[in-house]
């Protein structure tokens, strides 16, 4: 008699158990993550496991309790929590391309509505602290998806390409689809936190994070509004951030001290970004 299909989830998360604690998996997530840095000019991708970059926001499950990358509590339903499993997990929280704005909404409300949760899914792509490389936790975190079966947790789709040709077409057909660029996580790297290029954001246009320090007052038809954010990099690049924003953000502008996300072309000798454009609140402060 063929076994059950209960039966056969039951073995697989044994199994993923098992392995999680053959390569001594810990079961603590903090606020440490592994943030990634704009690919180089030249690199091999065929060192990498490559995935699409989500627009969502990240979110770190500890076995109990889901976070933002901040470490703040996300008010996920009891349902939510419940269906997840007890290996910590990293991942985004993602409702679709081109709807941040909405999932960041809906994510961020103190008491969650079941209608809204019931739209979005926990992409996954690390074991947090796992031992090993990349590429063996990324099997390991298929065996753990396909334990719990639920489809609102999935594991980010990770696949190899030979060559740069090859991966600027792959980037092509994700742009034209909707979506923000490519991920490639160096198969053989460790876990690791921080800022590290064994993670590569590659996009048509680079992205970066900077801290609103002020607001510069608009002219000519942005007259009582913003006209631009005076930011500051983490290496103390400051500059003005005009283009990109909506007229509801020069109306309502992100407060000082909030981190926001802004694409460029490329930096001057001196380090400040060419063709600076606002793109959003940053993820999580």
């Amino acid at each position: 008699m063929k076994p059950s299909r209960r039966l056969f989830s039951i073995q697989l998360v044994a199994l993923a158990g098992s392995l999680c604690a053959a390569l001594d998996l810990d079961a603590k997530t903090g606020a440490e993550v592994l943030l990634a840095v704009n690919a180089p000019a030249h690199f091999d991708p065929s060192k990498y496991l490559i995935s699409e970059k989500l627009d969502g926001v990240r979110a770190l499950w500890d076995g109990s309790t889901l976070r933002f990358r901040s470490g703040r509590t996300i008010a996920a339903p009891a349902w939510f929590l419940a269906k997840l499993p007890k290996t910590p997990l990293d991942g985004e929280l993602w409702l679709g391309r081109g709807k941040f704005d909405l999932l960041s909404g809906m994510v961020r409300k103190a008491q969650p509505v079941d209608t809204e949760w019931e739209q979005l899914k926990y992409m996954v792509f690390e074991l947090p602290h796992g031992v090993g490389t990349f590429a063996e936790r990324a099997a390991l975190l298929k065996l753990v998806v396909r334990g719990v079966g639920w489809s609102q947790l999935q594991g980010v789709e990770q696949f190899r390409i030979p060559n740069q040709a090859v991966l600027r077409d792959r980037l092509k057909a994700v742009n034209a689809a909707g979506g923000e660029g490519l991920m490639l996580h160096l198969a053989s790297a460790p876990y690791v936190t921080g800022r590290s290029d064994v993670l590569l954001k590659f996009k048509s246009l680079a992205d970066a994070e900077a801290e609103v320090i002020g607001h510069v007052p608009g002219k000519g038809k942005y007259a009582g509004m913003t006209g631009a954010l005076q930011v500051r990099t983490a290496d103390g690049q400051q500059f003005r951030l005009g283009t990109g924003l909506s007229d509801e953000e020069r109306k309502n502008p992100p407060a000082i001290g909030t981190m926001v996300t802004y694409t460029f072309r490329d930096v001057t000798p001196s380090g400040k970004p060419r063709f600076a454009s606002f793109l959003r609140v940053a993820a999580e402060q």
